[in-house]
């Protein structure tokens, strides 16, 4: 559990350089979606916390390794739990995103953007989105970290 705490603090700290140093000499979609990857690896390791946390408490038995299925047992598990539904959403929504086909606007530019073509949408991922899915990706990690720990804000 501990473990996968650090492995999604570790990713964090990635994301944190990529998106305050890397992308902001760079500017590229390419760093974009480097980043994403590293939040959506910072998810999982959380999710996988909060999975490994459920199993100790006995709600579970047992989780698979699947991301589709580990989202449906967390979903299910901790459904009282509107951060976590909400951390699950998003992070099956950035699966979707990253997998998209997607194209490039104003690269090597202060707005450069990602537009991922996903089945329903396009989405436009600029510094300043990227920004946003990161603030949110560590508050999610301090929620898991807080309710592991039992820490009580």
């Amino acid at each position: 559990m501990r473990e996968s705490l650090d492995n999604s603090n570790d990713e964090l700290k990635r994301v944190d350089h990529l998106i305050f140093v890397s992308l902001k000499y760079t500017r590229t979609v390419d760093v974009i979606r480097n980043t994403i990857d590293r939040m959506i690896n910072a998810l999982d390791f959380s999710m996988e916390a909060l999975l490994k946390y459920a199993k100790e408490k006995k709600k579970i038995d047992s989780y698979p390794n699947i991301p589709g299925q580990k989202a449906a047992i967390l979903e299910r598990v901790y459904s009282n739990e509107a951060e976590i539904v909400d951390a699950v959403r998003f992070y099956l929504n950035l699966r979707k995103v990253i997998r998209a086909r997607y194209t490039k606007r104003e690269e090597y530019r202060r707005h450069v953007t990602m537009i991922a073509t996903t089945e329903s949408e396009e989405v436009e991922i600029d510094i300043d989105r990227l920004r946003e899915y990161y603030e949110k990706t560590k508050n999610f990690f301090k929620f898991c970290e807080n309710l592991i720990e039992g820490v009580k804000e």
